[in-house]
């Protein structure tokens, strides 16, 4: 006979025992705009002051299943910033600013100290993208998830004055693309790559195969593990010294790669050119197309290759981008150019 909820597997103590040691790592992200709620059900947050024609832009995502690397690694501590990354930097798009985040861990069982370091992971992300952790959910559903194991997802909110939205339209014959380095594989393709390290027989704590140097510090874990970019801050930085009109879109390199995420932000009748020697992918993207015998259109279809984000810019100002974003710690290149093409309704890449 079943007398307590905890002799079904669901510990609400450990529950409260989370929220208190996550309290100040969400107190870390608090904007001016959030407001303190009475009754604890809800996150309260007021609109932005300085804004005339306000557009709110939302996402939500997760990571996929990296999940699977961090579970095996018994590494949590970077895969709340890939869940962060992948939502704000979706908003961020639409040239919009991120306002707050939720995030949803679910668990069969409540391991204390391993969700209080993926929400830690959360709250630095949220900090690094200028949002505030406005609250969440953690689940404990016993039987659903295997010993050890979780599920995230998250959701973004942003605002953006319904003017300054960047997109397809404002995309047009003439226009440059940049490029913005990726930290590696990021968040996506990892079904492939777990698929790829199986028949390689590599274990997590092996010395990355693809790295020419003995830092002990460059395991398969680490390297496959080293969170998503979040690019909010850098992108900010350009529109506060060039000015929003300098980007007509930008695009979120995850998954589809580049071929399948530049046509998503291009206007009708014109296509993107992308020059495949304009960048030098890191490493791994050489050791995966080799080791899994994929070929390069794959790869690009994949992967994000070396790119996380790619923006599509007034031509005269590529050369002062990229140096902003050098200065603000993003490698960038210019990658290709915006041409006329057909009227055809399905806008494509074209590499030479």
């Amino acid at each position: 006979m079943v007398g307590k909820y905890s002799d079904a597997g669901v510990d609400t103590a450990a529950a409260n025992t989370l929220i208190k040691r996550i309290a100040p790592f969400c107190k870390k992200t608090k904007r001016p705009e959030v407001i303190d709620a009475d009754n604890g059900f809800a996150g309260l947050f007021g609109m932005p002051k300085g804004y005339k024609d306000a557009v709110f832009v939302s996402s939500t995502d997760g990571v996929g299943t990296k999940l699977k690397l961090a579970f095996a690694a018994g590494r949590h501590d970077t895969i709340g910033r890939d869940l962060v990354a992948m939502c704000v930097n979706d908003i961020l798009v639409c040239g919009a600013e991120p306002l707050w985040f939720l995030d949803y861990f679910a668990t069969g069982a409540l391991n204390i100290d391993t969700a209080e370091t993926v929400i830690k992971g959360i709250a630095d992300g949220c900090a690094d993208a200028g949002c505030t952790l406005l609250g969440g959910e953690t689940a404990e559903m016993p039987d659903m998830y295997a010993a050890g194991e979780y599920d995230l997802a998250g959701f973004a909110v942003g605002v953006v004055e319904r003017d300054a939205m960047f997109g397809a339209h404002r995309v047009k014959d003439g226009n440059a693309i940049v490029g913005i380095a990726s930290s590696g594989v990021h968040s996506n393709g990892f079904s492939l790559v777990r698929r790829i390290l199986d028949g390689a027989n590599l274990k997590l704590d092996a010395p990355a195969p693809w790295n020419d140097n003995d830092n002990d510090n460059d395991t398969v874990a680490a390297q496959l593990l080293t969170p998503t970019t979040i690019y909010v801050r850098a992108i900010q930085t350009l529109i506060s010294k060039l000015g929003q009109e300098t980007i007509s879109a930008m695009a979120h390199i995850t998954g589809g790669g580049i071929s399948e995420n530049v046509p998503r932000v291009l206007n009708k009748g014109v296509n993107a050119i992308i020059k495949r020697d304009a960048w030098k992918p890191q490493p791994i993207f050489s050791w995966l197309q080799t080791t899994g015998n994929i070929d390069a259109d794959e790869m690009l279809r994949v992967f994000n290759c070396g790119i996380g984000m790619v923006l599509i810019v007034d031509d005269s100002q590529v050369k002062s981008i990229i140096d902003l974003l050098a200065k603000c710690g993003h490698d960038a290149w210019h990658i290709g150019r915006v041409e006329h093409g057909s009227t055809s309704e399905h806008q494509q890449v074209i590499y030479e």
